[in-house]
C-alpha cells in the first residue's frame, strides 16, 4: 500500500509504503493535543519506507524521548518519532484522500481533554499507550 500526503502549503510532501494497511491510532495525549489543537490520528511506518520531499520541514524535540516534524512555513504538524526509534508516525490528517484506512484504537484516553467526547466506535481504548506503540509521546 502506498500513501501520500503533505502540509497545507505543500512545503513538505511525504510518501509512505507498507505491505499491509497500517493501523490508525487516535492519540488523545496532552502533547499531541497541545501541538495540534486536538487529538491526532496517526499511522506508523518504518523510516526506510518513508520518503520526504521538503523545503520547510522543521523538527522540535517535544520531550526527551521524541520529536515532532512540522512545516516551518505553514505550521502544519506532520510527524512524530522517538529519538531511539526507526519508525515514523505520520498524522493521517495530512494524507491525500482517500486512504482506505480505518481507525484501530484510541490511546491515552485517561489524559484526553474534558471536551473530547470519543464516539462509541467499537475500537479499543487504552488509558496510556496502545500496545506496540512507542513511549514518550
Amino acid at each position: 500500500m502506498i500513501l501520500t500526503g503533505g502540509c497545507l502549503c505543500g512545503g513538505v510532501r511525504w510518501r509512505a509504503e507498507s505491505a499491509a494497511p497500517p493501523p490508525v491510532v487516535a492519540c488523545h495525549c496532552e502533547d499531541c493535543r497541545r501541538s495540534t489543537g486536538n487529538h491526532v490520528a496517526c499511522a506508523t511506518f518504518d523510516t526506510k519506507d518513508v520518503r520526504i520531499e521538503e523545503t520547510s520541514l522543521r523538527w522540535h524535540a517535544s520531550s526527551p524521548e521524541g520529536r515532532r516534524g512540522f512545516c516551518g512555513t505553514c505550521g502544519g504538524n506532520l510527524f512524530w518519532t522517538a529519538t531511539d526509534w526507526d519508525r515514523l508516525e505520520i498524522w493521517m490528517g495530512t494524507a491525500d484522500m482517500p486512504t482506505g484506512l480505518r481507525l484501530a484504537a484510541h490511546e491515552f484516553v485517561a489524559g484526553k481533554a474534558d471536551w473530547d467526547a470519543i464516539p462509541p466506535d467499537g475500537q479499543p481504548r487504552f488509558d496510556s499507550i496502545a500496545p506496540g506503540e512507542a513511549s514518550g509521546r
